[in-house]
């Protein structure tokens, strides 16, 4: 085994460390935490595996391993992680990006650019924008639209604007403090959102994870999982712009209630989509 002092022993330790206390992806866990903290990438872990770490910095590793040990998510310990080709920090107020949302912007993308095409630009509307990362991400692919993220937790917002800036599109990129529609004007072209939408009775049965460290209001989606959705419905037509579109994450099971939901709002279903896991993950209506 690499001494503990290296690179590679620290990664070891970490791997060891994980498995014991029966954590998932141990070793990918391991070797993203050490190459995060010591600014390593998976390449030069290998290359550089003997390589001695200084004392300061092995004891930053040290304390990171337990801090996961007590299942704080890497990302959230390394205090950012990759979206959509984007850098996003993360903050407590804020939902950690999973790749699945990236499905969401995936489908949004080709309705932005015909709006784009048409309009010569386009206004979208991310509703719990949380670090920013939906709508960030439709900014930095297309840079003729414009963007508002709203959030209830001006942390949030703080949290999505520094990201708009590291990210380079704040100059195309707004924040409102608002539940939903209760201080937005206007209407957009997309108005988009990754809400809440776990029933509140489940939370507690979550991995510890996401229950501990995940934003509750940015979980529960109320006795049945769907109130946010009610509240979007609602307030959408007042503020969508003339063939616009409504884009949506929902839960694995929730395709059905949330498209009558929506259906009742005078909305139709125009697309879905499923996850990596084969899921149903994204909704956009008209």
């Amino acid at each position: 085994m690499d001494r503990p002092g290296t690179v590679m022993g620290l990664v070891e330790h970490a791997r060891q460390s994980f498995g014991q206390a029966g954590l998932a992806n141990a070793a990918a866990d391991a070797r993203l935490l050490v190459g995060g903290l010591l600014g390593l990438s998976q390449g030069q872990i290998v290359a550089g595996h003997d390589a001695a770490v200084a004392g300061e910095d092995a004891q930053r590793v040290i304390a990171a391993i337990e801090r996961r040990l007590r299942h704080e998510p890497v990302h959230r310990i390394l205090g950012h992680r990759t979206f959509y080709d984007l850098d996003l920090r993360l903050s407590p107020a804020t939902l950690e990006p999973r790749p699945d949302t990236e499905i969401l912007v995936d489908r949004i993308l080709p309705h932005l650019k015909a709006i784009i095409v048409s309009k010569g630009g386009a206004q979208v509307l991310d509703l719990g924008t949380g670090t920013g990362a939906i709508a960030l991400s439709l900014l930095k692919e297309c840079p003729e639209a414009r963007a508002m993220g709203t959030d209830i937790s001006t942390e949030a917002l703080a949290t999505a604007q520094q990201n708009a800036d590291l990210n380079g599109v704040s100059d195309r990129f707004s924040t409102v403090q608002s539940r939903w529609f209760d201080d937005i004007d206007g209407r957009f072209d997309i108005i988009v959102s990754n809400p809440p939408y776990i029933r509140a009775d489940v939370i507690k049965t979550l991995a510890p994870d996401v229950r501990d460290f995940d934003p509750l209001a940015a979980l529960d989606g109320g006795p049945d999982g769907l109130d946010a959705y009610r509240a979007i419905a609602a307030g959408t037509k007042t503020h969508l712009a003339a063939d616009g579109l409504v884009a949506l994450e929902i839960g694995f099971d929730q395709k059905a209630d949330v498209s009558d939901i929506f259906r009742t709002h005078g909305f139709s279903l125009v697309e879905a989509a499923r996850d990596y896991g084969g899921n149903d993950r994204a909704l956009l209506f008209r």
